[in-house]
């Protein structure tokens, strides 16, 4: 492998199907390719770190991660990689320094020794050298860089004009893997709208001319974005509209493109930040839908959301496991939860919660269960077969949790907190868990303080959780009711009003709530105190604290 140019790495298509050890290739259509490595999985904030590996949280990887990923079901890998900061010359070879491109070279190997396949990119790249829409862009010096290197990773752009541009670049790679001969010719390449938005693409991608390689179309989906991104309340999504929205857009790029094999390279709803009876629900309807339009899908896993590499253990085993039901085609019971964003408070049945103190009663929970699909066993932590009768009993989708089997987790010397997970196995499907939740409003060691003192960048109040360990999200307001930001908020339902953004304005970690820099700084250009509403799952009234920022 040369270490001057990437051309057998960027992101093309490595399969170990389409290299074969007497050094002959066989020529793998766009199709075939796209097929094969569906479900793919993403080595996210790693490869592509800045500078380095390492840099963003995550350890170095190692073999067993794939071992992980192939035993969940995936069959290919995407491998993010930054190389802006590993380049030992500067123009016109942009040499990438060797063990650098010997460790990509390494990680690569890992997968393809596991037959799975391989996409490799040019990742954060798109915020230094290959920015094509900032006004100093110097677009010589870009096409120079690109000769060794390939399409970018959500590449900036908003017009027509951007997506020539891009496709200029794209056609210069293409050029070069023809030049660079070997097995180049016969790989398989994805190329991409501005940002590898599907809105985008669809408008603006401008087919190859005179292409050699075998090729596909990828777009990137995270939508919709209050929901995906835990902002401005949006802790639900499963309305016949959410649906709707988001066939319509997978369907939009495929009627552009009937003839061109897509992949979805990057979508998620995080276990960080989304609720669960709306991410299992989310995960269903994604992946049925693109497989109906004949679409391929690659989650993103930056490190902190899906697998625990160090430990083995995937965060939400059951996301993961109506994934790969729902790509084979079987029938998924679901929980039931709110879909309606009018309503004043949210329920959702992946959790059952009894409040502190709270008489324990039986609790019957609505699931969405499909045709020809019954509920099987539900099994305790113990593995003890939970029966009916005396346990739980089922009356159409409804299953109904008797008192005396809720009494015995939820007793008078619990604490509160998760106490335990039943697991419903269904005849058809991923089974699902309820979590037994006993829950009490958290409380905060200080209700307030000034941003003139504020010690550091952002602000953390240390918490006592008594329940789930997370907020669900963060009003904001003055005490004459001023939205703190987003204002826009107010047109939405009652429980989205000044709601602000998770990672933008508010956070958490394992001991305090937090607000941020970017919050700290807003309430310092309002110049008026603002009140902070923290509110936690279950959202009913009741289960908030306030904390107020003065001036």
């Amino acid at each position: 492998m040369q270490h001057k140019h990437l051309l057998s790495l960027l992101t093309i298509f490595l399969a170990r199907s389409g290299v074969v050890c007497n050094g002959t290739s066989s020529r793998v259509s766009a199709q075939s390719w796209v097929d094969g490595i569906n479900p793919g999985w993403n080595l996210g904030n790693t490869l592509d770190g800045i500078p380095d590996e390492g840099d963003w949280g995550n350890p170095r990887v190692v073999p067993s991660t794939f071992d992980d990923v192939k035993k969940a079901g995936f069959k290919g890998v995407r491998l993010p990689v930054t190389w802006a900061y590993h380049f030992d010359t500067e123009a016109p070879d942009y040499i990438v320094n060797p063990s650098w491109l010997q460790r990509v070279s390494d990680v690569v190997d890992m997968v393809l020794e596991r037959d799975m396949y391989v996409l490799i990119n040019v990742h954060h790249d798109s915020w230094t050298w290959a920015d094509v829409t900032q006004a100093s862009a110097n677009y010589t010096q870009i096409e120079e860089n690109l000769l060794a290197y390939e399409p970018i990773n959500e590449p900036p752009g908003t017009t027509a004009a951007h997506a020539a541009e891009l496709r200029k670049l794209e056609n210069l790679f293409l050029k070069a893997i023809s030049d660079a001969g070997g097995f180049n010719p016969e790989r398989v390449v994805t190329l991409n709208g501005p940002q590898e938005n599907s809105d985008l693409t669809s408008q603006y991608f401008i087919r190859p001319t005179n292409i050699t390689n075998s090729w596909a179309i990828q777009y990137h989906y995270y939508s919709p974005y209050p929901f995906i991104f835990s902002a401005w309340g949006s802790t639900i999504w499963g309305s016949a509209a959410d649906k709707a929205a988001l066939e319509a857009d997978i369907a939009n790029i495929r009627y552009n493109f009937t003839d061109v094999p897509l992949i979805i390279g990057e979508w998620a709803a995080s276990p960080v930040a989304t609720e669960i009876a709306a991410r299992w629900r989310y995960f269903d309807f994604l992946v049925r839908t693109a497989a109906k339009y004949n679409t391929s899908t690659v989650l993103w896993d930056n490190g902190a959301d899906f697998l625990d590499r160090a430990n083995h253990i995937w965060r939400d085993q059951t996301a993961i496991d109506i994934y790969m039901s729902a790509l084979g085609g079987e029938a998924n019971a679901l929980p039931d939860s709110t879909t309606d964003p009018d309503a004043m408070t949210q329920f959702t049945n992946a959790d059952l919660f009894v409040r502190v103190g709270q008489n324990v009663t039986s609790q019957s929970l609505p699931y969405i269960i499909p045709l020809n699909t019954s509920l099987v066993s539900i099994t305790g932590d113990d593995n003890n077969l939970l029966t009916g009768g005396a346990d739980n009993s089922i009356f159409g989708k409804t299953i109904v949790f008797s008192a005396s089997l809720l009494r015995s987790y939820f007793t008078f010397s619990a604490s509160p907190g998760s106490i335990a997970n039943l697991t419903l196995e269904f005849s058809s499907g991923a089974d699902l868990t309820s979590n037994l939740v006993l829950w009490d409003t958290p409380t905060i060691n200080s209700t307030s303080s000034s941003v003139a003192a504020a010690n550091g960048p952002s602000i953390s109040i240390p918490v006592q959780w008594k329940g789930i360990n997370k907020p669900a999200t963060v009003k904001a307001v003055t005490a004459n009711g001023t939205y703190l930001v987003d204002d826009f908020t107010k047109y939405y339902g009652p429980s989205q009003n000044a709601r602000t953004t998770y990672n933008s304005q508010w956070n958490w970690d394992t001991n305090n709530l937090i607000i941020t820099a970017a919050a700290v700084n807003a309430v310092k250009s309002l110049g008026e105190d603002v009140i902070f509403t923290f509110e936690f799952y279950p959202r009913v009234s009741g289960n908030a604290v306030d904390y107020t920022l003065t001036v």
